[in-house]
């Protein structure tokens, strides 16, 4: 009787141990969900869609797509930064995330979010804006839309995807370098400000290569220059802005997060299934065809990366001051 004991306590001593490795080889169980803080037609949608794919075939379970835009992409990385960390719901954001918070901070508003909220997977893309017009405005180069803007304080406007994101904090950027005012109009996402573009509410945008890339090539839209320092992959014939004067550079960078506090089985099942996304033959086909090749980082390097970033767009934001 007491060996049968002694041999059931120790049964119960293995199965507990190996506890974790079940749950490990379990993750993931039931489909997940991948937060796009934004419409759907903008950058963080174009590359979502093809890495979700990816992961789904990867994991063996579907990545489902929920956009929930808003605040500039503030109330779709909020809901990811606060959900259980386990796993089944991951982020897909733009480098407004660095912004976001610093901006919040300017106001005396508690974060939607902290930065230390969330842990970094993988980068996909890390794309300059480009600034971007109609075909039918007067502006055939990017001379001449500074020097017109400059005689003509405030009598033009651009969009953006919202306060503080990565299509405003690049334009503040030219408008303090290159000594011009415009009126800002924030929407609640990329697409949205390009439509409003195409459609003649604004006068310009700085997006994503992806965004607008198939616009210029169609001949409805003109690209006057980017935030890079080399050639773009799909418009390699647009000047950069520092090879025009106008010393400034930002990158539209894309990446998976999880909420902080997921395991490390979690953490490592999903960078791995996102490393074999980056090099999906497909997932690079349909972002390259968009105009963003991959930039893909792993984990340890983009966190070194997103850090850097970080700190760099704290000042930018410091710099912008309150917008309304």
């Amino acid at each position: 009787m007491q060996l049968a004991l002694s041999m059931r306590k120790h049964w119960l001593t293995l199965v507990m141990a190996l506890m974790p490795w079940a749950a490990m080889a379990q993750y993931p169980s039931k489909p997940i969900t991948m937060i796009v803080p934004f419409p759907p037609g903008g950058v963080a949608d174009t590359v979502a869609r093809p890495v979700a794919e990816a992961l789904s075939r990867e994991l063996k379970q579907p990545v489902v797509i929920e956009n929930k835009a808003g605040a500039g992409g503030g109330v779709g990385m909020g809901l990811a930064a606060r959900a259980a960390p386990d796993g089944y719901t991951v982020l897909l954001a733009l480098s407004s995330i660095s912004i976001l918070p610093e901006a919040d901070k300017l106001f005396g508003r508690k974060p939607a979010f902290t930065l230390d909220q969330l842990k970094p997977i993988a980068r996909f893309t890390a794309d300059p804006t480009v600034l971007v017009v109609r075909s039918d405005a007067p502006w055939k180069t990017f001379a001449e839309f500074v020097a017109d803007a400059g005689r003509r304080p405030g009598a033009y406007n651009y969009g953006s995807s919202g306060n503080y994101g990565t299509m405003h904090v690049p334009m503040e950027m030219l408008k303090a370098t290159a000594g011009f005012r415009m009126v800002h109009i924030p929407y609640t996402g990329a697409g949205p400000a390009v439509v409003a573009l195409l459609g003649g509410q604004v006068d310009a945008v700085a997006s994503g290569p992806s965004t607008v890339a198939q616009h210029v090539k169609s001949g409805r839209l003109r690209a006057l220059a980017h935030w890079g320092d080399k050639p773009l992959l799909s418009l390699p014939e647009v000047p950069s802005l520092t090879s025009l004067g106008a010393p400034v550079k930002f990158a539209q960078w894309s990446g998976l997060f999880v909420p902080a506090g997921a395991s490390a089985e979690v953490l490592q099942r999903l960078r791995a299934a996102a490393r074999a996304a980056a090099a999906d033959a497909q997932v690079q086909q349909v972002i390259r065809t968009a105009g963003s090749p991959v930039e893909y980082l792993d984990a340890p390097e983009f966190q070194i990366y997103w850090d850097a970033d970080a700190a760099v767009m704290a000042d930018v934001v410091k710099r912008i001051g309150k917008v309304e």
